[in-house]
């Protein structure tokens, strides 16, 4: 349907970004508004982010023939409307008649949610009558930490476990001169609910330490690109940042001094950046400054930072990473998998209210496959944020096809206490106990011109901000919400679905087996390295030896990591008769004549596996490239040439690890397949 756009409609708008030529528009191509865009569309409201949906109906009418109207009929009708009474400042309630599909929300972030689910929707969200439907997200923080160093670290780079190429905020030292790459990522990530953005590197150095003094006119700066899409900015901070940029003698969290400089330097940034969002620290952790120096713990830490934040609103997301990165591999009864629990658990309730306890979801570093750290059910007094890992460091490296979003439902979706008690998901959303903290996870994307390197890999990131928003979505469903947002032709979403569905499996199989963890090449964490950190003082340990394989973390003979645990999981991990398969090595030492649930030995499974992840790899590689034609050409090279890569690197695993358990075990395998 064809007609004019008022100038009066013009007013209040804020452009879509376009994108640099060559630069992928991952899941927001223009055919993906072709809907919306080709009807008579009315906005109605006021302020920046109304203003960003008003863009995007305007540039999407001017593609495909609509008209964005301010009188007469609609076939969509948005409108904020503050005083509608709801609660919930991100919902939204979408509704339709016999012609007309309406979305009304009380701020322009929920306007903006309403308008990207209407989106994803396509021509069904204009089919037939729809009763009024409200949504709301499961969790009030949806965040992605980005890793970013201002300027390129000697030894991690310009992103740290960056694996997309450059920083899109920072080059050379500085904010970008010009930000259009990270104003359409912001619109990206409005467009899946993420509402906070971590700007830089956890691992705080001298570069990054300054945007919190002398640089803040650079965050001011992002902070403007971010808002109008509802996204609120949060800088992470050195604990030693009194020290190093204010000239005191001391961070000592209870000196008075110590807390007048945070207060005012956090009233600087307001007065700059009046929505910031606050602070997120890494202290006394892998070799960051923290409380520990001053005799100190991390809630006399974190709280010392809350003071400062809570007059403005602000909030402090204290990372519980914290661990002996010196252990003595020799010693068993040292174990990484117990320090999170070991160091906040006994602080529960000593935390001030705008304190929120970040939280690995797993006890160890972003594996393939961990149980969920103890550490969400040890603390109902304290505010707990979850987080996940979107960029691919122990996963793949963006160079292997590896869709996360199932792991992450199936942690979201963990019961501590067993079945018919709150999720994990719960927790984060303060449904169980605390207010909650919410989701965080680090981000995957760089300056490559499909964002994060891998083009398949955007669906986690795609992913990330679906499950943040409803931890019950079905994977497979969100995965075909990606593909058809994505590519044009809807042919090819059962094969695209058929490759990537079952590839956070197929990756696990040709790596570490069982839960054991790691196994990667020491430093930067890409192909296999069996013994990488086996005698190393990072606490990552598989002791495998002639007769068998596997931590003992049960409290009867080993460290006692089990007993973290609360019923009915701490006495299942504590047996090998009822320990799941999949964790079996993560929490047992076994022989590798051990049978599993599914009935075959440890030593027979880890072949099996391998040699199965291989051949699910080659039939990846010739799926693909069945859709030569079908997908852009671009898009089609650069894939084609990452599965190669794969598959090559999934046969050095299969190779290495099922060499390195004949030689040890002795044990040949049954089906006489060929093992070095």
């Amino acid at each position: 349907m064809v007609g004019t756009t008022p100038p009066e409609a013009l007013d209040d708008r804020t452009p879509v970004t376009p994108l640099p030529e060559g630069v992928h528009p991952v899941w927001l191509p223009a055919f993906a508004l072709r809907p919306v865009g080709s009807r008579r569309v009315r906005v109605v409201g006021d302020g920046p982010v109304v203003a960003t949906v008003r863009g995007e109906v305007e540039a999407a009418v001017a593609e495909h023939g609509g008209a964005l109207v301010d009188h007469g009929p609609a076939d969509l009708e948005l409108v904020c409307a503050p005083d509608d009474g709801e609660e919930d400042p991100e919902s939204f309630v979408v509704a339709r008649n016999d012609s007309t599909t309406t979305v009304r929300a009380v701020t322009g972030n929920g306007l903006l949610y309403g308008f990207h689910h209407v989106v994803r929707q396509g021509e069904s969200a204009f089919e037939g009558a729809l009763e009024p439907q409200r949504h709301a997200p499961r969790q009030s923080v949806r965040m992605l930490d980005h890793w970013d160093n201002v300027a390129v670290h000697p030894v991690m780079g310009q992103v740290e476990r960056g694996y997309a190429g450059g920083s899109i905020f920072y080059d050379d030292g500085v904010v970008r001169e010009d930000l259009t790459r990270a104003r359409a990522y912001a619109r990206l990530l409005g467009s899946i609910g993420v509402n906070r953005v971590g700007l830089n590197n956890v691992n705080v150095h001298r570069p990054e330490a300054l945007l919190l003094t002398d640089r803040l006119p650079d965050v001011v700066r992002l902070a403007e690109v971010f808002r109008p899409h509802g996204i609120k900015v949060h800088l992470s901070v050195s604990f030693a940042a009194p020290v190093t940029l204010g000239g005191l003698p001391t961070a000592d969290p209870l000196d008075p001094a110590v807390g007048e400089w945070w207060a005012r330097t956090t009233a600087d940034v307001y007065a700059a950046i009046p929505d910031f969002g606050g602070y997120v620290v890494k202290a006394d952790s892998e070799g960051q400054p923290g409380p520990f120096a001053y005799g100190r713990d991390h809630a006399d830490g974190a709280n010392v930072l809350a003071r400062a934040l809570a007059p403005f609103g602000g909030t402090v997301f204290w990372r519980a990473f914290v661990y002996d990165h010196r252990q003595d591999w020799r010693d068993r009864t040292t174990d990484r998998a117990r320090a999170a629990y070991d160091n906040f658990a006994p602080l529960d309730g000593r935390f001030e209210p705008n304190v929120v306890v970040q939280v690995k979801a797993g006890p160890m570093d972003f594996q393939t496959r961990e149980p969920i750290t103890p550490v969400v059910a040890a603390m109902p007094r304290t505010r707990l944020a979850v987080e996940l890992q979107v960029t691919q460091e122990y996963t793949g490296h963006q160079k292997h096809v590896c869709h996360l979003v199932p792991q992450w439902s199936e942690m979201l979706g963990f019961q501590p206490w067993g079945g018919g008690e709150p999720t994990v998901a719960d927790i984060a959303a303060g449904r169980a106990s605390a207010p909650g903290g919410g989701v965080v996870a680090v981000s995957n994307v760089g300056d490559s011109p499909f964002w994060t390197g891998h083009p398949l890999a955007q669906a986690n990131l795609f992913g990330f901000g679906r499950l943040a928003w409803d931890d019950r979505l079905a994977p497979e469903a969100v995965l075909d919400e990606w593909i058809g947002l994505t590519f044009a032709d809807p042919g090819v979403g059962k094969a695209l679905h058929e490759l990537m569905d079952g590839s956070w499996l197929t990756y696990e199989r040709y790596t570490a087996p069982l839960g054991v963890g790691f196994m990667v090449s020491p430093g930067d964490h890409y192909g296999p390295a069996v013994d990488g950190y086996e005698y190393s003082q990072w606490g990552t340990y598989h002791f495998a030896d002639r007769d068998g394989v596997g931590v003992d973390r049960t409290r009867a003979t080993g460290t006692g990591f089990t007993g973290q645990y609360p019923a009915p999981w701490r006495d299942l991990y504590e047996s090998t008769a009822t320990c799941p398969d999949e964790l079996l090595l993560f929490f047992h030492h076994v022989p590798y004549g051990h049978v599993l649930h599914s009935g075959t030995t440890v030593i027979q499974h880890i072949y099996d596996t391998h040699f199965a992840g291989c051949e699910e790899v080659e039939r990846m590689v010739a799926t693909w490239a069945g859709l030569a034609g079908r997908v852009p050409d671009d898009v089609f090279g650069r894939v084609t040439e990452l599965l190669a890569e794969q598959l090559r690197c999934a046969t050095e695993w299969r190779d290495q690890v099922n060499t390195y358990f004949r030689r040890k075990s002795g044990v040949p395998d049954a089906h006489g397949r060929r093992i070095y």
